[in-house]
């Protein structure tokens, strides 16, 4: 079979293909389209919608917990102490904004808005051999304070009292 033959067989699958999307006919009928395998019945454009927006919902949960399990999968890769700095980071983010939506950005454990703009991320230090992580927030944070205001901590390790300060600035990075 020759290039020329494989190419016309295409063609004309696609063509009947397209003929039985039509309805049979060669006019669009969209409806022939709609009617459901079980009952044979046509499906409205509601339930057509509404089936849509399902799968989008679906599609968008399964996108958060693959997100989710990657930054988990990031901080349990960590080396101490960036791995108990991450994790307890990870901790107060989650309790103190479920809004926040856990991604990697950079390679590191981040949090985004609803609109998916990083609020805040934590990097470690031995991704630059530093001799600290960084715990950096980036514009979407509300941390506003006069006219010049920190959006970046250097961070050894954790005491109770960091993690009281990060929950604070974290309540009010999302206008809490």
């Amino acid at each position: 079979m020759g290039p020329a033959h494989s190419a016309r067989a295409l063609l004309g699958r696609q063509a009947a293909e397209d003929e039985l999307w039509r309805g049979g006919d060669g006019s669009r009928n969209n409806e022939h389209m709609a009617r459901t395998k079980k009952s044979g019945r046509e499906s409205t454009a509601e339930e057509r919608a509404a089936a849509r927006q399902r799968a989008k919902e679906l599609k968008a949960q399964e996108a958060a917990a693959a997100a989710l399990k990657s930054v988990r999968d990031k901080i349990a890769s960590l080396d101490e102490p960036d791995k108990t700095n991450a994790e307890r980071i990870h901790a107060i983010v989650t309790r103190v904004a479920p809004s926040l939506a856990p991604k990697l950005l950079y390679g590191s454990p981040a949090y985004a808005n609803a609109d998916g703009k990083p609020v805040l991320f934590y990097q470690e230090r031995a991704r630059f051999k530093a001799r600290y992580g960084t715990l950096t927030f980036f514009g979407p944070a509300q941390l506003d304070d006069g006219t010049m205001w920190p959006t970046s901590y250097a961070v050894t390790e954790l005491s109770p009292a960091d993690e009281k300060v990060i929950a604070k600035l974290v309540r009010k990075a999302i206008g809490g």
